[in-house]
């Protein structure tokens, strides 16, 4: 069972996210979180990473702390993923390399690393490219890591396919709003 690791910033997550009243932006998260953390677990043994000081800072700490066996590395912010997924991204990881998984504007989802110590804190534009040219890799197409929530649009869109802790959440603000 490989070591999972979630970076979550608890204190102000999802920032860009512009949902009013503020605190709906809070919950939104932790729904997209709660739905992250239920396929993970059970995938493997799950590491929640506090992203206050950066994620690849608070994803390096925890790896730091991983067995020296596959793991992988899921955003909080990918309410699509399943059980499936992460077991397709485990299983594409190559032999002493990386599996990535890369959201559309080239930035990094998910990772799959045959070791925690070929992780680096590459994160931000352009990531995805920059991961995939460290070690043998592979970029892997697995829609539901690749499609990632950074606006409302974005939460619209994956509705349909979203887990039920983030459909919960979306159902009961629609309800406030038509109240």
């Amino acid at each position: 069972m490989p070591t999972i690791v979630v970076p979550f910033r608890p204190d102000d997550p999802k920032r860009r996210l512009a949902v009013e009243p503020g605190g709906e932006r809070v919950r939104l998260a932790e729904a997209m979180l709660a739905d992250v953390l239920a396929a993970a677990r059970d995938v493997g043994d799950v590491v929640l990473a506090d992203r206050a000081g950066g994620q690849g800072v608070a994803v390096a700490a925890a790896l730091a702390a991983a067995a020296d066996e596959p793991c992988l590395v899921v955003n909080a912010d990918l309410p699509c993923a399943t059980v499936h997924d992460l077991r397709a991204l485990a299983a594409a990881i190559p032999r002493d390399g990386l599996a990535v998984v890369a959201a559309a504007d080239g930035t990094t989802n998910a990772l799959g690393l045959s070791a925690p110590r070929l992780f680096a804190p590459l994160y931000g534009a352009g990531s995805a490219g920059r991961f995939a040219a460290l070690f043998p890799s592979v970029l892997v197409d697995l829609p539901n890591l690749a499609d990632d929530v950074d606006t409302l649009d974005d939460l619209a869109r994956l509705e349909a396919r979203a887990g039920p802790h983030t459909r919960a959440v979306l159902a009961a603000l629609r309800g406030r709003a038509a109240a």
